[in-house]
């Protein structure tokens, strides 16, 4: 049977037609020559092109074998596997050569072909281009990310916040202030009211000056306007007070401790058990944490260039905790190495800074780099291997406190510093540059006073900043940033519940017996002075007790010399209003009966006692002067 079928519908004699098929004029047609057709089928054809208004589908379709379309798809799959350049160039080669021929059908729809067989044109050559510049610029960004998408507050206290610190897993939070309190937040037990679960004044009246968190975080570091050192516990206790120095001795070798107020200190990143502290007696002290702070561990004098001491105001570990790095009050940098030298530095610019205080000094995370900044109002960046000039500088940075900070970001691609408001300015800002070539990115304003402390946590990727009115601003992402303040600001602050009083319904019973009836409360104002009677409701304390039965002690006291005026002077004590000659006599009567004193001592030479009379005659009043 050699029956025709169309529209997909193929014949099952392939043996037989499979040299030569030839297709109709309409949709291409699989069967044998058009000689043999059947008029029933051109009719059902022709009805079918009535029905669909379709005429013809493209140009005039050509023969072809089922062997060649088989090698055809083979070859199609080839050029799958190839190259994308080699496959655009046998697309192009080919769609070069389908052009002088005639196709079968309607042409394929672009977003059905081969994305890989595409001849790119122009257009798709700008939408690549585009692509890559926002990669490029991700790029960017990501190296200079700085978490800025949101921000909270913490509220401090309503003085200048100089000094702030988070430990190295970024639980906790440590901020000082002028007002000689620590405060202690804890991100995880805070919620969005913000507040501190601990606040404590360690150095009693000195401001602080630095607070610093060691290398385990277990220990804090509070550098206050003391000159004694304090090392406090995770929760506010004292665990170590350095010794102080005696000020009359002028070699301050000679001394155990510094002899003037703090001014820096850290932590060494490497040995977790030593840190240094500096102070205005100029001197670096060095101490060891299991010593107890009775003497310093190794010290170091800071000179100027005229020889006499200078005050080293910032001072800073490298990340390897084997150089110091100072900046002193006249604008000198001094690096030391405890393994060459204490006598002299390793190496010193002596003007890296006019002659001001150097308020921060700066390690970089990975490499050789250092960060000043000064009350000069300059920022400046240094490379420790080539210590002559300065990499890069930036000026006109006013600044009033001398705990101005300086930082690098977590991956040293961006630099911040703080700015205080000078005459005329409203808001506080802090500035962040771009470590090569010092370029502004960004302005950040924070709050209508000082920016004066910044720390940028490399965990976290959260800044917190530290002002002169006493708030502490935290900036964070919410895709980038993580715990820290993120944990805090999704809690809702629970209000205290208020006690709830339930009141007991009362029965009243007109006819009840005496005993079993229950007073009738009017109001509830006299229920309560009632209950306030009664010591059991009104939770009474105790009395004060008068005796000392039972193992307490009686309001008198219970020493040795309250004991004798108790029982000696207090029970035998004479009133003051009465005659003493009748307080006498009134023992006269058993003096005589039973004489134990005075009588046995007068019985030889006054047998019979012999009182005084009394007389009632006045003496006679002195008579006046005449002349």
């Amino acid at each position: 049977m050699n029956k025709k079928i169309s529209f997909g519908k193929i014949s099952a004699n392939f043996s037989q037609n499979s040299e030569k098929v030839e297709a109709t004029g309409t949709f291409g047609t699989f069967g044998p020559p058009k000689a043999i057709q059947s008029l029933e089928d051109d009719a059902e054809s022709q009805q079918l092109k009535n029905v669909m208004g379709i005429s013809a589908f493209g140009k005039k379709a050509k023969s072809f074998d089922i062997k060649e379309m088989i090698a055809q798809v083979k070859a199609t799959a080839r050029e799958i596997t190839k190259k994308p350049e080699e496959s655009v160039e046998t697309a192009e080669e080919s769609n070069e050569e389908s052009d002088d021929e005639d196709f079968v059908g309607p042409p394929v729809p672009d977003h059905l072909l081969p994305s890989n067989v595409e001849k790119p044109n122009s257009n798709e050559k700008k939408v690549e281009s585009d692509a890559s510049d926002e990669e490029a610029e991700e790029t960017v960004d990501n190296n200079l990310f700085i978490p800025c998408t949101h921000e909270t507050q913490m509220i401090h206290g309503t003085k200048a916040v100089t000094a702030l610190c988070l430990d190295p897993s970024g639980a906790r939070l440590a901020s000082g202030s002028v007002d000689y309190d620590v405060s202690f937040w804890d991100f995880a037990g805070m919620d969005s009211s913000m507040r501190s679960f601990r606040t404590l004044q360690p150095a009693d009246n000195h401001p602080i000056r630095g607070l610093h968190y060691s290398s385990t975080g277990d220990l804090l570091l509070v550098i206050s306007g003391a000159t004694q050192a304090k090392v406090i516990d995770r929760d506010g206790f004292e665990k170590l007070e350095t010794v102080k120095g005696d000020m009359y001795i002028t070699d301050q070798a000679k001394t155990k401790g510094h002899t003037a107020g703090l001014l820096a200190g850290t932590w060494n990143p490497i040995t977790k058990e030593e840190f240094l502290t500096t102070s205005a007696d100029g001197t670096v002290r060095t101490w060891d944490f299991y010593e107890g702070g009775k003497q310093h561990k190794q010290i170091i004098k800071c000179r100027a260039q005229n020889g006499l001491k200078v005050s080293p105001n910032a001072v800073n570990y490298n990340r390897e905790g084997k150089v110091i790095a100072c900046g002193c009050a006249d604008g000198s940098i001094q690096l030391w190495d405890f393994r060459k030298s204490s006598v002299a530095p390793a190496k010193q610019i002596r003007k890296a800074h006019s002659p001001a205080e150097i308020t921060s000094i700066c390690f970089s995370h990975i490499g050789d780099n250092l960060l000043t900044r000064s009350c000069d109002g300059t920022m400046k960046l240094w490379d420790i291997r080539n210590f002559k000039q300065s990499i890069n500088e930036v000026g006109d940075l006013y600044t009033r406190y001398d705990t101005t900070d300086a930082i690098f970001s977590p991956n040293d691609e961006v630099v911040a510093t703080a700015l205080s408001l000078e005459k005329g300015q409203k808001n506080g800002v802090v500035l962040f540059y771009e470590t090569k070539s010092f370029n502004l990115i960004r302005k950040m304003q924070i709050t209508n006073s000082h920016t004066i402390k910044i720390a940028w946590h490399p965990k976290l990727n959260q800044i917190f900043v530290g002002t002169g009115n006493g708030l502490i601003k935290c900036y964070y992402d919410e895709r980038r940033s993580l715990r820290g303040a993120t944990l805090c600001v999704v809690k809702h602050h629970r209000k205290a519940q208020q006690s709830e009083v339930v009141s007991s319904q009362q029965i009243i019973t007109p006819h009840a017996l005496p005993l079993f009836r229950q007073e009738r409360r009017k109001t509830s104002r006299k229920q309560i002075e009632k209950d306030r009677l009664d010591p059991v409701k009104s939770k009474r304390p105790d009395l004060p007790i008068t005796s000392g039965q039972g193992g307490r002690v009686a309001s008198s006291g219970g020493t040795l010399s309250s004991y004798v005026i108790r029982n000696l002077g207090l029970s035998k004590r004479v009133e003051d209003d009465q005659d003493p000659r009748e307080a006498i006599l009134k023992y006269a009567k058993e003096a005589e009966e039973n004489p134990y004193w005075i009588t046995p001592a007068y019985k030889n030479t006054q047998p019979k006692p012999t009182y005084a009379e009394n007389d009632d005659d006045e003496p006679e009043e002195k008579k006046s002067r005449t002349e």
